[in-house]
Protein backbone atom coordinates (compact mmCIF):
# COMPACT_ATOMS: atom_id res chain seq x y z
CA UNK A 1 0.00 0.00 0.00
CA UNK A 2 2.65 2.51 -0.89
CA UNK A 3 1.66 3.24 -3.99
CA UNK A 4 0.77 7.34 -4.57
CA UNK A 5 -1.89 8.02 -6.82
CA UNK A 6 -1.91 11.74 -8.36
CA UNK A 7 -5.20 13.45 -8.73
CA UNK A 8 -5.55 12.30 -12.32
CA UNK A 9 -4.65 8.58 -11.40
CA UNK A 10 -7.12 8.06 -8.46
CA UNK A 11 -10.19 9.38 -10.84
CA UNK A 12 -9.25 6.54 -12.99
CA UNK A 13 -8.97 4.25 -9.94
CA UNK A 14 -12.92 5.72 -9.10
CA UNK A 15 -14.03 5.48 -12.90
CA UNK A 16 -12.55 1.59 -13.44
CA UNK A 17 -14.37 0.97 -10.25
CA UNK A 18 -17.82 2.01 -11.12
CA UNK A 19 -17.17 0.50 -14.58
CA UNK A 20 -17.03 -2.61 -12.77
CA UNK A 21 -19.99 -2.81 -11.18
CA UNK A 22 -19.95 -0.54 -7.99
CA UNK A 23 -22.21 2.47 -8.12
CA UNK A 24 -20.03 5.95 -7.64
CA UNK A 25 -22.90 6.77 -4.70
CA UNK A 26 -21.68 3.43 -2.94
CA UNK A 27 -18.19 4.97 -2.99
CA UNK A 28 -19.25 8.33 -1.41
CA UNK A 29 -21.47 6.82 1.12
CA UNK A 30 -18.25 4.62 2.26
CA UNK A 31 -16.04 7.25 2.29
CA UNK A 32 -18.48 9.78 3.93
CA UNK A 33 -18.62 6.96 6.64
CA UNK A 34 -14.75 6.63 7.30
CA UNK A 35 -14.86 10.15 8.30
CA UNK A 36 -18.16 9.87 10.50
CA UNK A 37 -16.03 6.93 12.45
CA UNK A 38 -13.00 9.26 12.50
CA UNK A 39 -15.28 11.61 14.18
CA UNK A 40 -16.89 9.01 16.45
CA UNK A 41 -13.27 7.69 17.64
CA UNK A 42 -12.38 11.03 19.34
CA UNK A 43 -15.47 12.73 20.32
CA UNK A 44 -18.74 11.15 22.13
CA UNK A 45 -22.43 11.66 21.09
CA UNK A 46 -24.09 14.88 21.15
CA UNK A 47 -21.17 17.26 20.29
CA UNK A 48 -21.46 19.90 17.78
CA UNK A 49 -19.83 19.00 14.15
CA UNK A 50 -19.93 21.94 11.34
CA UNK A 51 -19.24 20.21 8.75
CA UNK A 52 -17.56 22.49 6.12
CA UNK A 53 -19.45 21.17 2.21
CA UNK A 54 -18.08 22.33 -1.60
CA UNK A 55 -20.18 22.10 -4.50
CA UNK A 56 -18.05 18.85 -5.33
CA UNK A 57 -17.53 15.54 -4.45
CA UNK A 58 -15.84 16.31 -1.65
CA UNK A 59 -18.69 17.78 -0.25
CA UNK A 60 -20.67 15.14 -1.23
CA UNK A 61 -18.72 13.24 0.71
CA UNK A 62 -19.24 15.91 3.72
CA UNK A 63 -23.32 15.73 3.05
CA UNK A 64 -22.67 11.75 3.53
CA UNK A 65 -20.44 11.80 7.03
CA UNK A 66 -23.24 14.98 8.16
CA UNK A 67 -26.22 12.26 7.81
CA UNK A 68 -24.19 9.04 9.55
CA UNK A 69 -23.10 11.74 12.18
CA UNK A 70 -26.71 12.79 13.36
CA UNK A 71 -28.19 9.92 13.00
CA UNK A 72 -25.74 8.65 15.33
CA UNK A 73 -26.44 11.39 17.88
CA UNK A 74 -24.03 14.24 17.02
CA UNK A 75 -25.58 17.66 16.60
CA UNK A 76 -24.69 18.71 13.25
CA UNK A 77 -24.35 21.86 11.29
CA UNK A 78 -23.96 21.90 7.28
CA UNK A 79 -22.09 24.98 6.12
CA UNK A 80 -22.31 24.78 2.37
CA UNK A 81 -19.75 26.85 0.22
CA UNK A 82 -20.42 27.72 -3.36
CA UNK A 83 -23.76 27.35 -5.58
CA UNK A 84 -25.73 24.74 -4.56
CA UNK A 85 -27.40 24.19 -7.99
CA UNK A 86 -24.18 23.76 -9.25
CA UNK A 87 -24.16 20.02 -7.15
CA UNK A 88 -24.61 17.13 -9.56
CA UNK A 89 -24.97 13.63 -10.00
CA UNK A 90 -23.60 11.46 -6.66
CA UNK A 91 -22.81 14.79 -4.86
CA UNK A 92 -26.68 15.88 -5.12
CA UNK A 93 -27.71 12.05 -4.15
CA UNK A 94 -25.73 13.08 -1.25
CA UNK A 95 -26.93 16.34 -0.23
CA UNK A 96 -30.75 15.83 -0.68
CA UNK A 97 -30.37 12.59 1.48
CA UNK A 98 -29.15 14.91 4.29
CA UNK A 99 -32.55 16.18 5.84
CA UNK A 100 -31.15 18.84 8.60
CA UNK A 101 -30.76 22.28 7.59
CA UNK A 102 -28.04 24.18 5.58
CA UNK A 103 -26.07 27.29 6.80
CA UNK A 104 -23.85 30.00 5.44
CA UNK A 105 -22.78 31.67 8.47
CA UNK A 106 -19.37 31.15 9.13
CA UNK A 107 -20.29 31.80 13.14
CA UNK A 108 -20.89 28.20 13.29
CA UNK A 109 -17.28 27.14 12.96
CA UNK A 110 -16.46 29.34 15.88
CA UNK A 111 -19.32 26.83 17.92
CA UNK A 112 -18.47 23.72 16.77
CA UNK A 113 -16.82 21.28 19.06
CA UNK A 114 -15.06 19.70 15.81
CA UNK A 115 -15.03 20.47 12.61
CA UNK A 116 -15.36 18.56 8.91
CA UNK A 117 -13.27 19.94 6.38
CA UNK A 118 -15.46 18.82 2.84
CA UNK A 119 -15.00 22.00 1.03
CA UNK A 120 -12.07 20.74 -1.90
CA UNK A 121 -10.77 17.82 -2.79
CA UNK A 122 -7.35 17.03 -3.73
CA UNK A 123 -7.59 17.97 -7.24
CA UNK A 124 -7.99 21.66 -6.49
CA UNK A 125 -5.76 23.81 -8.83
CA UNK A 126 -6.76 26.96 -8.12
CA UNK A 127 -5.86 29.76 -5.57
CA UNK A 128 -8.83 29.88 -2.89
CA UNK A 129 -10.75 32.97 -2.57
CA UNK A 130 -13.82 34.63 -1.67
CA UNK A 131 -15.74 32.90 1.11
CA UNK A 132 -14.20 29.76 0.75
CA UNK A 133 -11.10 31.87 2.05
CA UNK A 134 -12.57 33.59 4.52
CA UNK A 135 -13.78 30.19 5.82
CA UNK A 136 -10.90 28.78 6.16
CA UNK A 137 -9.05 31.98 8.04
CA UNK A 138 -11.84 31.42 10.13
CA UNK A 139 -11.56 28.20 11.08
CA UNK A 140 -8.02 28.11 11.09
CA UNK A 141 -8.32 31.24 13.41
CA UNK A 142 -10.32 29.08 15.81
CA UNK A 143 -8.36 26.17 16.37
CA UNK A 144 -10.99 23.69 16.29
CA UNK A 145 -9.91 20.25 15.93
CA UNK A 146 -10.06 19.45 12.01
CA UNK A 147 -11.05 16.42 10.15
CA UNK A 148 -10.29 16.90 6.73
CA UNK A 149 -11.86 14.30 4.04
CA UNK A 150 -9.33 13.22 1.66
CA UNK A 151 -6.74 16.26 1.72
CA UNK A 152 -7.21 19.49 3.55
CA UNK A 153 -8.51 22.21 1.82
CA UNK A 154 -6.28 24.52 -0.34
CA UNK A 155 -3.78 21.78 -0.74
CA UNK A 156 -2.91 20.31 -4.19
CA UNK A 157 -3.16 16.79 -3.91
CA UNK A 158 -0.38 16.36 -6.45
CA UNK A 159 2.02 18.79 -5.76
CA UNK A 160 1.38 19.14 -2.14
CA UNK A 161 1.49 23.23 -2.90
CA UNK A 162 -0.46 25.59 -0.86
CA UNK A 163 -2.89 27.19 -3.20
CA UNK A 164 -3.20 30.70 -1.41
CA UNK A 165 -4.61 29.40 2.31
CA UNK A 166 -4.98 25.90 3.61
CA UNK A 167 -6.92 24.04 6.67
CA UNK A 168 -4.73 22.96 9.14
CA UNK A 169 -6.45 19.33 10.01
CA UNK A 170 -6.00 17.66 13.16
CA UNK A 171 -6.81 14.39 11.31
CA UNK A 172 -6.79 13.41 7.25
CA UNK A 173 -8.49 10.65 6.49
CA UNK A 174 -8.11 9.64 2.49
CA UNK A 175 -9.59 6.99 0.08
CA UNK A 176 -7.74 3.87 -1.02
CA UNK A 177 -4.22 5.36 -1.67
CA UNK A 178 -2.27 8.33 -0.16
CA UNK A 179 -1.56 10.98 -2.70
CA UNK A 180 1.85 13.03 -3.00
CA UNK A 181 0.06 16.14 -1.57
CA UNK A 182 -0.07 14.11 1.88
CA UNK A 183 3.77 13.68 2.11
CA UNK A 184 5.35 16.70 -0.19
CA UNK A 185 6.42 19.81 2.08
CA UNK A 186 4.05 22.52 2.35
CA UNK A 187 1.32 20.08 1.90
CA UNK A 188 2.28 17.49 4.54
CA UNK A 189 2.33 20.27 7.10
CA UNK A 190 -1.13 21.01 7.42
CA UNK A 191 -2.49 17.23 6.91
CA UNK A 192 -1.96 16.18 10.92
CA UNK A 193 -2.87 12.61 11.28
CA UNK A 194 -3.26 10.63 7.50
CA UNK A 195 -5.45 7.52 7.36
CA UNK A 196 -5.85 5.60 4.23
CA UNK A 197 -9.60 4.20 4.57
CA UNK A 198 -11.11 1.25 2.12
CA UNK A 199 -13.78 2.32 0.56
CA UNK A 200 -14.30 -1.02 -1.95
CA UNK A 201 -11.59 0.31 -4.82
CA UNK A 202 -9.76 -2.84 -5.68
CA UNK A 203 -6.33 -3.55 -5.70
CA UNK A 204 -6.67 -4.48 -9.41
CA UNK A 205 -7.07 -1.24 -10.42
CA UNK A 206 -3.71 -0.66 -9.64
CA UNK A 207 -1.37 -2.65 -12.34
CA UNK A 208 -4.27 -0.93 -14.84
CA UNK A 209 -3.26 2.76 -13.73
CA UNK A 210 0.60 1.95 -13.05
CA UNK A 211 1.66 4.20 -10.86
CA UNK A 212 5.00 5.28 -10.48
CA UNK A 213 5.40 7.27 -7.37
CA UNK A 214 5.71 5.78 -3.95
CA UNK A 215 5.80 6.00 0.06
CA UNK A 216 9.27 5.63 0.43
CA UNK A 217 9.18 2.34 2.99
CA UNK A 218 10.52 -0.83 3.00
CA UNK A 219 8.01 -2.29 1.21
CA UNK A 220 8.95 -0.47 -2.04
CA UNK A 221 13.24 -2.08 -1.85
CA UNK A 222 13.06 -4.92 0.81
CA UNK A 223 13.38 -8.25 -1.40
CA UNK A 224 16.25 -6.31 -2.94
CA UNK A 225 17.78 -5.27 0.75
CA UNK A 226 21.16 -7.37 1.19
CA UNK A 227 20.86 -9.57 3.63
CA UNK A 228 24.29 -11.08 4.77
CA UNK A 229 24.40 -15.21 4.17
CA UNK A 230 25.54 -17.59 6.58
CA UNK A 231 28.12 -18.83 4.32
CA UNK A 232 29.38 -14.99 3.42
CA UNK A 233 32.29 -13.55 3.49
CA UNK A 234 33.40 -9.73 3.85
CA UNK A 235 34.02 -9.98 0.00
CA UNK A 236 31.08 -10.66 -0.92
CA UNK A 237 29.42 -7.57 0.75
CA UNK A 238 31.55 -5.32 -1.44
CA UNK A 239 34.15 -2.66 -1.42
CA UNK A 240 32.94 0.60 -0.28
CA UNK A 241 35.60 3.48 -2.03
CA UNK A 242 35.06 7.45 -0.44
CA UNK A 243 37.39 10.15 -1.61
CA UNK A 244 38.59 12.49 0.55
CA UNK A 245 39.49 16.10 0.88
CA UNK A 246 42.39 17.87 2.03
CA UNK A 247 43.29 17.70 5.64
CA UNK A 248 41.33 20.27 7.03
CA UNK A 249 38.03 19.14 5.62
CA UNK A 250 38.46 15.38 5.64
CA UNK A 251 35.85 14.49 8.50
CA UNK A 252 33.12 14.64 5.73
CA UNK A 253 34.74 11.88 3.67
CA UNK A 254 34.98 10.14 7.22
CA UNK A 255 31.27 10.27 7.85
CA UNK A 256 30.44 8.95 4.73
CA UNK A 257 33.08 5.98 5.31
CA UNK A 258 31.59 4.83 8.16
CA UNK A 259 28.37 5.01 7.02
CA UNK A 260 29.33 2.81 4.33
CA UNK A 261 31.11 0.31 7.12
CA UNK A 262 27.53 0.49 9.24
CA UNK A 263 25.26 -0.02 5.95
CA UNK A 264 27.02 -3.15 5.46
CA UNK A 265 29.72 -2.76 3.12
CA UNK A 266 32.04 -5.26 3.75
CA UNK A 267 35.12 -3.06 3.52
CA UNK A 268 35.22 0.76 2.60
CA UNK A 269 38.68 2.47 1.81
CA UNK A 270 39.19 6.21 2.04
CA UNK A 271 41.18 7.34 -0.77
CA UNK A 272 42.99 10.64 0.43
CA UNK A 273 45.57 13.01 -0.61
CA UNK A 274 49.38 12.15 0.48
CA UNK A 275 49.11 15.14 2.44
CA UNK A 276 45.70 14.43 4.28
CA UNK A 277 47.02 10.88 4.67
CA UNK A 278 48.09 10.94 8.17
CA UNK A 279 44.90 12.94 9.47
CA UNK A 280 42.63 10.11 7.63
CA UNK A 281 44.92 6.98 8.75
CA UNK A 282 45.00 8.17 12.30
CA UNK A 283 40.95 8.61 13.10
CA UNK A 284 39.54 5.44 11.00
CA UNK A 285 40.17 2.33 12.52
CA UNK A 286 38.24 -0.64 10.45
CA UNK A 287 37.87 2.08 7.37
CA UNK A 288 41.47 1.04 5.02
CA UNK A 289 43.14 4.28 3.59
CA UNK A 290 44.97 4.92 0.79
CA UNK A 291 46.98 7.30 -1.07
CA UNK A 292 45.77 9.18 -4.38
CA UNK A 293 46.34 12.64 -5.75
CA UNK A 294 44.82 13.84 -8.46
CA UNK A 295 42.31 12.37 -11.44
CA UNK A 296 45.28 10.30 -13.16
CA UNK A 297 46.30 7.97 -9.26
CA UNK A 298 42.50 7.93 -9.20
CA UNK A 299 41.96 6.12 -12.10
CA UNK A 300 45.18 3.50 -11.11
CA UNK A 301 43.39 3.21 -8.01
CA UNK A 302 39.71 2.05 -9.04
CA UNK A 303 40.98 -0.31 -11.86
CA UNK A 304 40.67 -2.77 -9.12
CA UNK A 305 37.89 -4.79 -10.61
CA UNK A 306 37.18 -5.93 -6.73
CA UNK A 307 36.19 -2.14 -5.67
CA UNK A 308 32.17 -1.88 -5.84
CA UNK A 309 31.01 1.55 -5.54
CA UNK A 310 32.72 4.76 -5.08
CA UNK A 311 31.37 8.08 -3.22
CA UNK A 312 32.58 11.76 -4.19
CA UNK A 313 32.11 14.94 -2.95
CA UNK A 314 31.77 15.59 0.95
CA UNK A 315 34.62 18.15 1.29
CA UNK A 316 36.59 17.45 -1.67
CA UNK A 317 36.43 21.27 -2.52
CA UNK A 318 34.59 23.20 -5.72
CA UNK A 319 36.87 23.36 -8.39
CA UNK A 320 38.51 22.27 -11.95
CA UNK A 321 40.78 19.23 -10.02
CA UNK A 322 37.20 17.97 -8.62
CA UNK A 323 35.61 17.92 -11.93
CA UNK A 324 38.66 15.73 -12.83
CA UNK A 325 38.54 13.32 -9.98
CA UNK A 326 34.66 13.04 -11.55
CA UNK A 327 35.15 12.18 -14.32
CA UNK A 328 37.84 9.89 -13.70
CA UNK A 329 35.39 7.58 -11.22
CA UNK A 330 32.57 7.93 -13.81
CA UNK A 331 34.71 6.71 -16.88
CA UNK A 332 34.53 3.40 -14.82
CA UNK A 333 32.43 0.84 -14.53
CA UNK A 334 31.60 0.81 -10.54
CA UNK A 335 28.29 2.52 -8.89
CA UNK A 336 29.21 5.93 -8.06
CA UNK A 337 27.70 8.60 -5.38
CA UNK A 338 27.86 12.39 -6.34
CA UNK A 339 27.26 14.39 -3.62
CA UNK A 340 27.71 18.27 -2.31
CA UNK A 341 31.27 19.37 -4.19
CA UNK A 342 30.83 16.58 -7.12
CA UNK A 343 27.60 18.55 -8.00
CA UNK A 344 28.62 22.02 -7.47
CA UNK A 345 31.98 21.92 -9.18
CA UNK A 346 30.03 21.50 -12.74
CA UNK A 347 27.83 24.51 -12.27
CA UNK A 348 29.74 27.02 -14.93
CA UNK A 349 30.00 23.58 -16.89
CA UNK A 350 26.61 21.75 -16.59
CA UNK A 351 26.64 19.96 -20.40
CA UNK A 352 30.00 18.45 -18.96
CA UNK A 353 29.02 16.11 -16.27
CA UNK A 354 25.71 15.34 -17.66
CA UNK A 355 27.41 13.50 -20.84
CA UNK A 356 29.42 11.71 -18.73
CA UNK A 357 26.08 11.04 -17.00
CA UNK A 358 24.69 9.38 -20.18
CA UNK A 359 27.68 7.79 -21.48
CA UNK A 360 26.65 5.68 -18.32
CA UNK A 361 22.82 5.30 -18.05
CA UNK A 362 23.40 1.72 -17.72
CA UNK A 363 25.53 1.59 -14.84
CA UNK A 364 24.55 3.00 -11.40
CA UNK A 365 24.55 6.37 -10.89
CA UNK A 366 23.32 8.40 -7.72
CA UNK A 367 23.62 12.37 -7.28
CA UNK A 368 22.21 13.55 -3.74
CA UNK A 369 22.21 17.17 -4.20
CA UNK A 370 20.15 19.59 -1.43
CA UNK A 371 18.17 22.02 -2.48
CA UNK A 372 21.15 24.78 -3.00
CA UNK A 373 23.48 21.98 -5.00
CA UNK A 374 20.13 20.96 -7.02
CA UNK A 375 19.39 24.81 -8.05
CA UNK A 376 23.35 25.20 -8.66
CA UNK A 377 23.84 22.82 -10.90
CA UNK A 378 20.18 21.74 -12.45
CA UNK A 379 19.39 25.29 -12.98
CA UNK A 380 22.28 25.97 -14.91
CA UNK A 381 21.94 22.74 -16.87
CA UNK A 382 17.71 23.34 -17.63
CA UNK A 383 15.72 25.62 -16.55
CA UNK A 384 13.00 23.68 -16.72
CA UNK A 385 14.46 22.10 -13.40
CA UNK A 386 13.49 25.33 -11.62
CA UNK A 387 9.81 25.36 -11.96
CA UNK A 388 6.61 22.41 -10.59
CA UNK A 389 6.86 20.61 -7.25
CA UNK A 390 9.69 18.47 -5.76
CA UNK A 391 9.12 15.71 -7.01
CA UNK A 392 8.60 17.22 -11.01
CA UNK A 393 11.97 18.68 -10.60
CA UNK A 394 13.18 15.58 -8.95
CA UNK A 395 11.83 13.44 -12.35
CA UNK A 396 13.16 16.05 -14.83
CA UNK A 397 16.38 15.71 -13.48
CA UNK A 398 17.31 12.09 -13.41
CA UNK A 399 15.68 12.40 -17.03
CA UNK A 400 18.40 15.12 -18.54
CA UNK A 401 21.14 13.28 -16.31
CA UNK A 402 19.82 9.39 -17.17
CA UNK A 403 20.79 9.24 -13.16
CA UNK A 404 19.04 8.26 -10.00
CA UNK A 405 18.21 11.86 -8.57
CA UNK A 406 17.75 11.71 -4.14
CA UNK A 407 16.76 15.67 -3.92
CA UNK A 408 17.29 16.16 -0.25
CA UNK A 409 14.90 17.76 2.39
CA UNK A 410 12.37 17.03 4.92
CA UNK A 411 10.16 15.61 2.23
CA UNK A 412 13.08 13.87 0.00
CA UNK A 413 12.29 12.25 -3.18
CA UNK A 414 14.10 9.92 -4.90
CA UNK A 415 13.71 9.39 -8.85
CA UNK A 416 14.68 7.49 -11.47
CA UNK A 417 15.18 8.27 -14.79
CA UNK A 418 12.49 5.77 -16.33
CA UNK A 419 10.05 8.00 -14.12
CA UNK A 420 9.93 6.15 -11.07
CA UNK A 421 10.25 8.27 -7.95
CA UNK A 422 9.75 7.63 -3.94
CA UNK A 423 8.53 10.43 -1.07
CA UNK A 424 10.03 9.89 2.11
CA UNK A 425 8.07 10.87 5.20
CA UNK A 426 10.66 9.80 8.37
CA UNK A 427 12.74 12.01 8.27
CA UNK A 428 12.82 13.73 11.66
CA UNK A 429 13.81 17.50 12.23
CA UNK A 430 16.80 16.35 14.52
CA UNK A 431 18.52 15.43 10.70
CA UNK A 432 19.09 19.01 10.21
CA UNK A 433 22.55 19.25 11.23
CA UNK A 434 26.33 19.22 9.89
CA UNK A 435 27.49 15.92 8.37
CA UNK A 436 24.17 14.41 7.98
CA UNK A 437 24.43 14.99 4.16
CA UNK A 438 27.52 13.15 4.35
CA UNK A 439 26.49 10.14 6.20
CA UNK A 440 24.00 9.55 3.53
CA UNK A 441 26.30 9.72 1.23
CA UNK A 442 28.00 6.89 2.22
CA UNK A 443 25.33 4.66 3.22
CA UNK A 444 24.21 4.74 -0.26
CA UNK A 445 27.43 3.61 -1.51
CA UNK A 446 27.87 1.01 1.11
CA UNK A 447 23.89 -0.55 0.02
CA UNK A 448 25.58 0.09 -3.77
CA UNK A 449 28.61 -2.20 -3.07
CA UNK A 450 26.63 -5.06 -2.09
CA UNK A 451 24.81 -4.72 -5.34
CA UNK A 452 21.53 -3.72 -4.48
CA UNK A 453 20.25 -1.57 -7.79
CA UNK A 454 20.33 2.48 -7.83
CA UNK A 455 17.05 3.34 -7.52
CA UNK A 456 16.30 1.16 -4.58
CA UNK A 457 19.49 1.81 -2.92
CA UNK A 458 18.79 5.04 -3.09
CA UNK A 459 15.81 4.70 -1.32
CA UNK A 460 16.50 2.41 1.01
CA UNK A 461 19.77 4.74 2.27
CA UNK A 462 16.91 7.53 2.83
CA UNK A 463 14.56 5.36 4.72
CA UNK A 464 17.56 4.22 7.30
CA UNK A 465 18.80 8.03 7.36
CA UNK A 466 15.28 8.98 8.67
CA UNK A 467 15.22 6.04 10.83
CA UNK A 468 18.12 6.44 12.43
CA UNK A 469 17.77 9.84 13.30
CA UNK A 470 14.37 9.41 14.53
CA UNK A 471 16.44 6.21 16.83
CA UNK A 472 18.56 9.00 18.82
CA UNK A 473 15.84 11.93 19.28
CA UNK A 474 17.08 15.58 20.06
CA UNK A 475 20.88 16.03 20.62
CA UNK A 476 21.49 13.97 17.74
CA UNK A 477 24.49 15.23 15.71
CA UNK A 478 26.04 13.61 12.71
CA UNK A 479 28.75 11.16 14.29
CA UNK A 480 25.79 9.64 15.79
CA UNK A 481 23.76 8.27 12.46
CA UNK A 482 26.04 5.69 11.62
CA UNK A 483 26.09 4.14 15.52
CA UNK A 484 21.97 4.12 15.34
CA UNK A 485 22.06 2.02 12.10
CA UNK A 486 22.54 -1.06 13.96
CA UNK A 487 19.23 -0.89 15.74
CA UNK A 488 17.15 -0.03 12.84
CA UNK A 489 18.55 -2.66 11.06
CA UNK A 490 17.57 -5.03 13.69
CA UNK A 491 14.37 -4.25 13.23
CA UNK A 492 14.32 -4.01 9.44
CA UNK A 493 15.52 -7.64 9.83
CA UNK A 494 13.33 -9.21 12.51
Amino acid sequence: MNELLTTSEMAEADRQTIAGGMPGIDLMERAGRAVADAVIARHAAGSRVTVVAGPGNNGGDGFVAARLLAERGYRVTVMFIGAYARLKGDAALAAKRWAGDISDDHGCLNTADVVIDALFGAGLDRPVEGNARAAIETLNAGAKPVVAVDLPSGVNGTSGAVLGVAVNATQTVTFFRKKPGHLLLPGRLHCGAVSVADIGIPAAVLPRISPKTFENTPELWRRLFPVPAHGGHKYDRGHAVVVSGPSWSTGAARLAARGALRAGAGLVTIVSPRQALAVNAATNLAVMVRAADGAAELTGFLADSRLNACAIGPGVGVGDATCEVVLAALAGERAVVLDADAITSFAATPQRLAAALRKRRDQATILTPHEGEFSRYFGALDKTTKVGSKLERARIAAQLTEAVIVLKGADTVVAAPDGRAAIAANAPPYLATAGAGDVLTGVTAGLLAQGMPAFQAAAAAVWLHGEAAAAFGPGLISEDLSECLPGVYRGLFC
